[in-house]
């Protein structure tokens, strides 16, 4: 199980963005992190895989504390050398030996050509490939759906899927929210700072109705003062 206990994070002094955040995620499930922008997703993110300290408390992975090379992260936005093939990307993580050519077939990758003759949706396919490949217990997806055409979504959905296992625990951010519904055993609300309510499958419907509201009202206000 991922532990994350009463996790505070501040980019500076006085101002927390995350304010004591308690989440579990059991083997075996995919989690889902939903919020509105500012709410401090990407920032739990960062921290889980050691890119930002927390000012206190504990995250720990099967009762021990969490370490890097456990962890492997996809982020919203990808870094990708010049005049590299697919290939040659996929070549720069470790981990077990995969056919590259029948992942290529499956997201309809060119790999042989360079990064810079890819499509967004086609990085984002290729950033996913290398982070599948590394194999670690712990899985984090910041907006893996983004930029993806509709088949595409269905084949990361169906892998998600598949990615259950009694030794991996998987967490999800997507802007999206259709997307987490199909693949996730539970989804978390964050809400400035903090992990408003978890919602279980049956209350998925909730959950989104709860979300158009807020943005809904969100929208009404805003536009009220605009058109005075």
């Amino acid at each position: 199980m991922l532990t994350i206990e009463n996790i505070h994070v501040a980019y500076q002094k006085g101002h927390e963005i995350l304010k004591g955040i308690q989440l579990y995620i059991p083997n075996g499930e995919v989690h889902g992190l939903v919020g509105l922008n500012g709410a401090g997703k990407t920032t739990l993110l960062n921290t889980l895989f050691q890119f930002i300290p927390p000012l206190a408390g504990h995250i720990t992975y099967q009762e021990k504390p969490l370490e890097r090379k456990e962890v492997a992260y996809l982020e919203a936005e990808n870094f990708f050398y010049p005049y590299m093939t697919g290939y040659e990307y996929l070549d720069l993580f470790p981990g077990k030996q995969t056919d590259y050519n029948i992942w290529g077939e499956v997201f309809n990758l060119p790999l042989k050509e360079i990064t810079e003759s890819y499509s967004t949706g086609m990085r984002k396919k290729l950033a996913l490939l290398a982070v599948l490949k590394q194999d670690k217990p712990v899985l984090i997806l910041d907006e893996p759906f983004n930029g993806l055409d509709l088949e595409s979504v269905q084949i990361v959905t169906h892998l998600l899927n598949k990615l259950r296992k009694p030794d991996r625990a998987i967490l999800i951010t997507s802007h999206i929210f259709e997307t987490l519904t199909h693949c996730c055993d539970q989804i978390h609300y964050l809400e400035k700072g903090i992990i408003k309510k978890s919602y279980s499958k049956e209350e998925f419907d909730r959950l989104g109705n709860e979300l158009r509201e807020t943005i809904n009202s969100r929208i009404d206000t805003l536009s009220t003062e605009l058109f005075l």
